[in-house]
């Protein structure tokens, strides 16, 4: 198809809004980006991984930098607390390779590939509509613009899902997850944890939950309140049941960490000094179809699975990268939805259900982990990934 005379307008300028621009630059299409934040996004967000394949293949596209900070690592260790004690137990390790990055650097190199394209920061979108012409209108409040395909990347409560997906909303999943970075700094006196985060991502496990951790690059956050430049963060994500009524968040995850955690696991936690902390109802959200021409969508735009699949900016760059593809491929716009969409909408609805199952392992229905070896741990993996394949499972999935 020839592109240079499509134009392409994308809804939202945050990592799936700047992975679509890429995209659409790269495919030859005149691209304009609306955020709706009139300053830089870097420094929001917390630590996320993805597959070290995906990395090197965008990096060789030009999607990002070689130069942006990475903590690759090539294992995973499993830790619970030893019953009746403090202390922790490793009980499995696995061959995991993932590549951990700071959400804002991530977002930072995406935003300057972004060159070719018209990146219009403090303009949110009032609406998204059908012209008469059959092409898509994006309006603001400075009028309307024409475009030949509008990308829904505005995120989890995207107002552009309800032209293809009218009235769906997320299934709460009855369990939160608290995200936080931790200055390295509050590892010093855990030399041990610290030598573990530094070979592998570590999955420690309660009856009823579970923790997330490894190190991320620190990026602008990596600076601690004493004024120390430190060039990584411990990042977590700690799994549970909500608090009760009226409790603060922040308290409650503290109080997860030393009913459940090792000791030197929940001192990190209960009493480091906290970069930036957040929680959050975990939910699902699948669409129908993620493309109807046209209009559309990709990364949480396009469906929301349980963070236990660790795909959101995954599957927001995934999405870029298949755009580009259908763009190169197709003889028209339509076409190349129709190819965008049978791909991905597929794709989300895997991870959509594969969260669930992990859910109901990890949080719902957890085993006693306290009585597990390497064996029932490679089995239960199995047992939980029912024959399909994720990058976090290494070998077994």
């Amino acid at each position: 198809m020839a592109t240079t005379a499509l134009r392409i307008g994308v809804v939202g300028g945050s990592i799936a809004g700047c992975a679509m621009a890429v995209a659409g630059i790269r495919a030859g299409a005149d691209v304009t980006v609306y955020e709706r934040s009139d300053g830089e996004l870097q420094d929001r967000g917390f630590g996320i991984v993805i597959p070290p394949p995906l990395h090197e293949e965008l990096v060789a596209a030009g999607y990002l930098d070689a130069a942006m900070p990475t903590a690759p690592v090539a294992s995973r260790i499993w830790v619970t607390r030893q019953p009746g004690r403090y202390s922790g137990r490793e009980f499995a390790r696995q061959a995991s390779a993932v590549t951990p990055c700071n959400w804002g650097l991530l977002w930072r190199s995406l935003r300057a590939n972004t060159g070719g394209a018209r990146y219009l920061r403090g303009r949110p979108v009032t609406g998204v509509g059908h012209a008469p012409s059959g092409r898509a209108v994006i309006r603001t409040a400075d009028g309307e613009e024409l475009y030949d395909i509008v990308v829904g990347a505005d995120g989890h409560e995207s107002p552009t899902r309800q032209l293809l997906a009218p009235g769906l909303r997320p299934t709460p999943a009855g369990y939160r997850v608290w995200r936080g970075t931790i200055a390295l700094s509050t590892l010093a006196g855990h030399r041990r944890e610290l030598e573990l985060l530094r070979e592998a991502w570590v999955t420690l496990c309660f009856r009823g939950g579970h923790g997330i951790f490894y190190l991320i690059p620190a990026g602008s956050g990596g600076v601690t309140r004493r004024g120390e430049s430190r060039d990584r963060l411990l990042a977590y994500a700690i799994y549970g049941r909500p608090p009760a009524s009226g409790v603060d968040v922040g308290t409650y995850v503290r109080d997860i960490a030393d009913e459940h955690f090792p000791a030197a696991w929940a001192d990190i936690v209960a009493r480091g000094e906290h970069v930036a902390m957040a929680c959050h109802p975990v939910v699902d959200i699948q669409v129908p179809r993620t493309a109807r021409s046209p209009f559309l969508l990709a990364g949480d735009a396009a469906g929301v699975t349980r963070p236990h699949t660790a795909s959101g900016a995954v599957k927001a760059l995934q999405d870029a990268r298949a755009l580009e593809r259908a763009l190169r491929g197709a003889a028209s716009p339509a076409e190349a939805l129709e190819r965008y969409a049978d791909e991905r909408t597929a794709v989300g609805a895997h991870l959509v259900e594969l969260g669930r199952r992990l859910g109901r392992a990890q949080v719902e229905e957890t085993p006693d982990w306290a009585a597990m070896d390497q064996d029932d741990v490679d089995a239960w993996c199995r047992a939980a990934l029912a024959g399909t394949r994720h990058y976090l499972y290494g070998e077994l999935g």
